[in-house]
């Protein structure tokens, strides 16, 4: 039997309004996705309620000839992107829901990726998108500040653009977002205030990491109980990051490891994901791995292991991961060079963070061995 993701359930589903047919956890995926493209200059800053359709924004993307505001061409995984948003506007399900409140944030000096976007349904509600971590080294050494800053600069910014969105808005609000996305979602609806939190009729977290145990704590979870919703792979590496307050549903996936985070990769049948009962094996090595190495690290530990990774990282001059294929041997001799000039104690501190990694990764080895080999392993 083929597998059928997202693009196939505009096919199945696209002809039935939401009027017809209510909203899925499929339709979150969706409007989580769209929170990826750039609405730089097509979608107003402010939210509001007259917002330009989905139709109206794809023909815009349809005059810009693939390319950004700035002439520059996109990456064919931004290709991907608009294509799909393209066909949702011509379906009877998509085209008339209006965008508006587009917002991007980025900053180099104090590590910051925000984007986030809104869309308001024909009945009245709204879906409040918060875009996951793009491929600029800046978006992923923010997510890597997780592990010993809550909150990061763009979780603050997620409270302070729902809250703009509970002010201008009227009705019930949905929120969610992929990766970091999702991480965002949950945290903005825990720490908002009260009477926008009231408003809110469900948290979507599509793969996005979770929160210290402190934060987690706190009352603004509670307050959220049983309209949090999680959404994680077989595979999945990211979403099991850090802790959860919510269960997660596990979804099945057409790929293998990491690429499992692909939100086209996720089975989906009818109006519903396909679920399977558990994460594979190599999800729980990587997740235990993972929480058993930052235990051991305090957080000033962690913090000088993240800025002196990041800084060889960006001795290569790149902006985007994407970029390192490019003239890899020069880049890898600038990184060879910035380990090289750290001081004696900063050097020594990396090698033995990652060292740390690679015994704990060895310790926990045995959660990927095939299973007669851990029943041999419990004889001896």
């Amino acid at each position: 039997m083929t597998s059928t993701n997202i693009e196939d359930y505009l096919l199945w589903r696209g002809d039935l309004s939401f009027a017809v047919s209510h909203f899925t956890p499929v339709d979150n995926l969706i409007f989580s996705v769209f929170a990826y493209l750039p609405f730089d200059g097509l979608v107003p800053s402010e939210a509001e309620r007259r917002g330009p359709t989905i139709a109206e924004v794809a023909q815009k993307f349809a005059r810009s000839n693939y390319r950004d505001i700035h002439g520059q061409p996109f990456s064919e995984r931004m290709k991907q992107h608009i294509d799909f948003f393209s066909r949702a506007a011509n379906s009877e399900r998509f085209a008339r829901v209006r965008l508006s409140a587009f917002q991007n944030r980025f900053d180099r000096e104090v590590a910051t990726q925000f984007a986030a976007v809104t869309f308001s349904l024909p009945d009245g509600s709204h879906y409040v998108a918060f875009r996951g971590t793009d491929a600029t080294v800046v978006g992923w050494k923010e997510d890597f500040n997780m592990s010993f800053m809550t909150p990061v600069p763009a979780q603050h910014l997620a409270v302070a653009y729902l809250e703009h969105i509970a002010r201008r808005l009227h009705g019930k609000i949905r929120i969610g977002g992929h990766s970091k996305g999702g991480n965002l979602a949950v945290y903005a609806a825990a720490f908002c205030g009260f009477w926008s939190r009231r408003r809110i009729r469900a948290v979507y977290n599509n793969d996005g990491p979770g929160f210290n145990e402190k934060t987690i704590a706190q009352k603004g979870f509670r307050e959220l109980e049983g309209r949090l919703f999680a959404y994680v792979p077989q595979s999945s590496i990211i979403g099991m990051l850090l802790e959860h307050s919510e269960r997660y549903t596990i979804v099945q996936s057409t790929q293998r490891g990491i690429a499992q985070h692909d939100p086209y990769s996720w089975v989906v049948q009818g109006p519903n994901f396909v679920c399977v009962d558990t994460v594979s094996d190599t999800s729980r090595f990587i997740d235990s791995t993972i929480k058993e190495w930052l235990g051991a690290l305090s957080t000033t530990e962690r913090q000088r292991f993240i800025d002196a990774l990041f800084d060889i990282i960006e001795a290569t001059d790149i902006t985007s991961f994407t970029e390192l294929s490019s003239n890899w041997l020069q880049r890898a001799r600038s990184m060879g060079e910035a380990i090289s000039n750290l001081d004696a104690e900063s050097r020594a501190m990396l090698m033995q963070t990652l060292k740390l990694l690679f015994e704990t990764g060895k310790n926990n080895i045995r959660l990927i061995l095939p299973r007669r080999e851990r029943e041999e392993e419990k004889k001896i």
